[in-house]
């Protein structure tokens, strides 16, 4: 027995020393050859070297940013359903005839567009917003409830709340009326409740799904990518999309505990097969079903709207940076005005140059933020690299409580960018997201009397302010900032 604990005294931290280098030198490797920033890149190998074994853990868990998804049904025009939709289709030079004077540029930005989501820039659309949950709740139950055919339902979060009990009693009667109901949960966010609903939605009848779930690494592989998209689709006509979670503080009515502002769209036209398709792709990835067939599927109809309007997914597979680019794109063809409304800003180095330049060329950007974050951690970063933007005139404006979690873009009062997107790191890199990307001066100018409904008692932020922080607070604030893309 003592030759055997000599030998493992004097092999084994061997091996262990030995299989640590292997993994460590893998794990460079990895971080070298396929991160995108060379900065990250040193980061990450400098953290696998300098801690062994956590270094390549903590890699593992937080540096592999993409996932390769295999799904048999695509969104682009290889789909027969998406055959049907080229009668709506609208080409640039269509597109250059309807705009009104001075809007030739944003031809350049439904160009944009197609190329990076392969899709077409479809007519014939409506899209309301709807504010807060007190419209736009009603107005989801409402579709559910008229639900003849199928119900898709993709959520981050789905709370176990009186909310979440009136959406689960309106899908769990749509059931019982034959109607065919998928719902999809992130398997993160089904955790803000103590007690997840997902189980009472299954024993109520609801086919329920977690996006990218598991309770172990092996099995939760990424843990950062989250599924952050709001898509609900009723019968393959009506949409619904925004950046609303469901939940008790959006019921701003019944004076929640922590109120909170958000809008959501309701879309009707062929723009919803688009959101559609993207929710199919998502419930296939995540079930390996394919949704198909009229039920899910119908013959696409105009909806007689004035909405030119396309859906631009975005996320860390093919996706990649389709949302970054979306708003370089739009703050380049900006001609006079650009407006964005977001809960959290932590835009990199590329968004904001792409922001000072528009400045620079003569655009008036103002920048809407709430004055008292959700997430402090945020805030304080943001603080941070404000100083940035301020330089070269950017506006910024934050807005009093309560706190909106609104998600909007509005160029030259024709463009709207609507859906999920925060312009973060997180929701740019990490989170799949979706963007409603919409041509009409109608909706452009509702979207900018919300945001300037919201500016009445804003305080607009100066450099001086930021620049006199105590110092202790530049550092804290610093020091966050390090930790951005992973706020």
């Amino acid at each position: 027995m003592q030759w055997i604990l000599s030998i493992f005294q004097t092999y084994v931290p061997l091996i262990i020393a030995g299989a640590g280098v292997v993994i460590t030198v893998i794990a460079s490797g990895h971080a070298i050859l396929y991160k995108r920033d060379s900065r990250a890149a040193v980061a990450w190998v400098g953290l696998i070297w300098l801690a062994p074994f956590l270094g390549t853990i903590l890699y593992v868990l937080l540096g592999i940013n993409r996932v390769r998804r295999r799904v048999a049904g695509r969104r682009g025009h290889e789909s027969v359903h998406y055959r049907a939709l080229d009668a709506f289709a609208c080409r640039p030079r269509e597109l250059h005839a309807l705009l009104p004077a001075g809007g030739s540029n944003m031809v350049e930005m439904a160009r944009l567009g197609g190329a990076l989501s392969q899709m077409p820039l479809l007519r014939d659309n409506r899209v309301e917003p709807l504010i807060d949950g007190d419209e736009a709740y009603p107005a989801m139950l409402d579709a559910i409830a008229s639900a003849r055919v199928s119900v898709t339902l993709a959520v981050y979060i789905f709370d176990n709340d009186s909310v979440g009990e009136q959406f689960l009693r309106a899908l769990a009667r749509a059931v019982k009326r034959g109607v065919e109901v998928c719902v999809l949960i992130d398997a993160v966010g089904v955790r803000y409740s103590t007690w997840p609903i997902s189980g009472r939605l299954r024993r109520n009848g609801v086919r329920t799904a977690h996006f990218m779930s598991g309770t172990v690494p092996w099995r939760t592989p990424y843990i950062n990518l989250r599924n952050h998209r709001k898509i609900m689709v009723v019968d393959g006509t009506i949409g619904f999309t925004g950046g609303m979670n469901i939940r008790d503080s959006h019921l701003l009515g019944t004076g929640p505990a922590y109120p909170t502002h958000d809008m959501h769209f309701r879309v009707t036209g062929p723009v919803v097969q688009q959101l559609q398709a993207t929710f199919v792709e998502d419930w296939q990835f995540t079930t390996g079903e394919l949704l198909s067939g009229d039920q899910w599927f119908p013959e696409p109809a105009g909806a007689d709207g004035p909405v030119y309007a396309r859906v631009i997914p975005d996320g860390p597979d093919r996706d990649m940076n389709k949302m970054t680019m979306a708003f370089q794109g739009a703050l380049a063809a900006a001609s006079h005005s650009v407006t964005i409304m977001t809960p959290y800003f932590l835009p990199d180095r590329d968004l904001i140059s792409a922001l000072n330049t528009c400045n620079l060329r003569g655009v008036q950007v103002d920048v809407v933020l709430p004055l008292e974050n959700n997430l402090k951690m945020i805030a304080w970063a943001s603080m941070a690299q404000m100083w940035q933007i301020l330089e070269w005139g950017c506006r910024v404006w934050l807005t009093p409580p309560p706190f909106d979690h609104s998600k909007i873009m509005v160029v030259d009062g024709l463009f709207s960018l609507v859906g999920s997107s925060n312009w973060d790191p997180r929701s740019l890199r990490l989170n799949f997201e979706l963007g409603l990307e919409c041509y009409d001066t109608e909706l452009a100018r509702k979207l900018e009397a919300r945001i300037a409904e919201r500016m009445r008692g804003a305080h607009r932020l100066t450099l001086a302010e930021v620049d006199n922080r105590p110092a202790l607070i530049k550092l804290r604030d610093g020091v966050v900032r390090l930790a951005a893309p992973y706020l």
